[in-house]
């Protein structure tokens, strides 16, 4: 007879998974880092553009009609770039690591075959 599985028991079973776990501290994480890289990007833009915003009798980007959609694109940039980076990174270190290779199964038969030979010579069957 089948068990009946609850609602309950199947949620933990989904949460428990390794992949779920992971996904979520990756939304936590990646919240935190644009939280970060907005503030970076507020601070470098409004150092690098404050004289020609005054220029301009600007106050800030966002005062622009399309400051908002400015300000989210430097920040789209600046994260891929900060990605890319990290990817990039762990890349490199993947192909530092020498991978361990598999028996060649052609010589794992090869030094079979010679073993079998030498023990019916030994018994000299």
């Amino acid at each position: 007879m089948k068990r009946r599985t609850t609602f309950l028991s199947d949620f933990k079973t989904f949460v428990g998974k390794g992949n779920v776990v992971d996904l979520a501290v990756a939304v936590v994480i990646g919240g935190a880092f644009g939280k970060v890289v907005d503030a970076v990007v507020s601070l470098v833009m409004t150092s690098l553009l404050a004289p020609a915003l005054k220029a301009a009798n600007v106050s800030a980007i966002s005062a622009w009609p399309a400051g908002a959609v400015l300000v989210a694109l430097i920040n789209f940039i600046v994260i891929a770039f900060v990605v890319f980076l990290i990817v990039r990174g762990l890349e490199a270190m993947k192909r530092g690591e020498r991978p361990i290779s598999a028996p060649d199964p052609q010589a794992q038969l090869a030094a079979a075959a010679t073993r079998l030979a030498e023990a019916l010579e030994r018994r000299q069957l």
